[in-house]
Parts: C-alpha cells; sequence; structure tokens
C-alpha cells in the first residue's frame, strides 16, 4: 500500500469534508422533521450518497409521490455521473479497473472536480482514501444532524425543510451569474413544472420529469450555442 497516496487522498478530501457538513447535518434535520426513521436517514445517504437527489428524493416522499416517479426523477438528476465516470476512467492507472464498481459509488461532483485536475494517471490508494473520507463524512454528517433534531424545538425543526430550497437556489445563483441562458431554463423549469403540474391526465409527481426533460432538451440547444459563441 502507497502510504503518502492515502495521506494525499485524504488532506485533498477534508476541503470537501468541511463543505459537506452544514448540508448532510440539514439534510439529517429535514429528515428528522419529515419523519424519516434514524436507519432510513442512514440508508439514504449510505447508498444513495448524492445530495441535491436526496433532498429531491425525500421532498418527493412527503408530497406523497409514487416510488417510480421518485425513482425516474432522481434517475434524471443523477445521469451526470454516467458521463462524469466515463470522462474519468482515462484517468486512472490500470490497477483501477478491478475496482470500478466501488469508485463509481464514490464519485461526486467534487471528487470528480479534483481527480479530472490531476495530469498524472491516478493510483487507486489516492482514489479510495480521498473518496472513502467524503463518503463516510457524508452520511456520519446525516446521522448527526438527525441526532441534533432530538433536541431541537419542534417547530424550529419543521421550518429547516426550507433548506431544500435554499440548497438549489445556492447552486443555481452561481451559473445564472455566467450565463443569461442558464436563467431563461430555469425559468422554463419552474414555469413548465407549474404547467404541467395543473393538467388532469400527467400522474403526481411526473410533471416535474416531463419539466426537466424538457429543459433538458432546450438547454442542450442554448447552452451549445453559447458555447460556440464563446469559441469564435
Amino acid at each position: 500500500m502507497n502510504i503518502y497516496e492515502v495521506k494525499k487522498g485524504i488532506k485533498m478530501g477534508i476541503p470537501i469534508v468541511i463543505g459537506y457538513a452544514p448540508i448532510s447535518i440539514t439534510f439529517g434535520l429535514i429528515c428528522k422533521s419529515g419523519g424519516f426513521s434514524l436507519f432510513e436517514t442512514f440508508a439514504f445517504s449510505f447508498f444513495i450518497f448524492a445530495g441535491a437527489s436526496q433532498f429531491m428524493g425525500i421532498n418527493l416522499i412527503m408530497l406523497g409521490v409514487s416510488p417510480l416517479s421518485i425513482i425516474f426523477t432522481t434517475f434524471l438528476v443523477n445521469f451526470r455521473h454516467f458521463l462524469m465516470s466515463s470522462a474519468l476512467s482515462s484517468h486512472f492507472e490500470e490497477r483501477c479497473q478491478k475496482y470500478f464498481p466501488i469508485i463509481a459509488h464514490g464519485i461526486t461532483d467534487e471528487s470528480f472536480s479534483i481527480f479530472s485536475l490531476n495530469e498524472e494517471k491516478l493510483k487507486i490508494e489516492y482514489i479510495l482514501a480521498l473518496e472513502f473520507i467524503t463518503y463516510f463524512s457524508w452520511w456520519g454528517f446525516s446521522i448527526l444532524g438527525y441526532i441534533f433534531g432530538e433536541f431541537l424545538p419542534k417547530e424550529l425543526s419543521i421550518s429547516m425543510g426550507i433548506a431544500i430550497y435554499a440548497l438549489f437556489i445556492g447552486m443555481i445563483i452561481p451559473q445564472i451569474k455566467k450565463s443569461k441562458y442558464v436563467f431563461f431554463i430555469v425559468i422554463l423549469s419552474g414555469l413548465s413544472n407549474a404547467l404541467f403540474k395543473n393538467i388532469s391526465f400527467i400522474p403526481k409527481g411526473w410533471s416535474i420529469i416531463v419539466a426537466i426533460i424538457l429543459s433538458s432538451f432546450v438547454g442542450s440547444f442554448l447552452l451549445e450555442k453559447e458555447v460556440e459563441k464563446d469559441d469564435k
């Protein structure tokens, strides 16, 4: 085992852990206020390990959306992980191949950013060390947040539900500042979701799925146009 690579992976993972802490604690608090059990909160973070999708998932569950709709919606939100994993495969050393299922589960937006910036082939010790510390911290802080919820006043705990919207707004604002097309896509997705929600023949929960597909389709053309414009 290459101890140097392990230490390097842990060192690079610490900033991610610091960023994960408030978000995953908030997730635990929301699960507590939403009536989920401690085990369910743990399972959400342990098996899914996808921040935005977890927040979206518990919100849809609390709204009474069907399981199929929830699975399909979170699948669409997480589809980018297929692309990220494919893009990173060429960055890994040959020894990593037998660990691909484990590595793929630990890929997040943050780890992808770090891995993709490395010019040298990534060693398995480095990859697993970084992914382990971030993975462990995510579900560990989720449990901690749930436990904190035991001691918070009920009104305050319930009000933490607004953190779902704050999370998504925090993710969107920086992108809106960079591109007017992103702003248009956000408005389109919101309006289309509201419109489809009021159409009687669309099953409950499927309005957001249709909105995601429509916005992604329109966005693919608009963002491609923006890239072409920047290249000129």
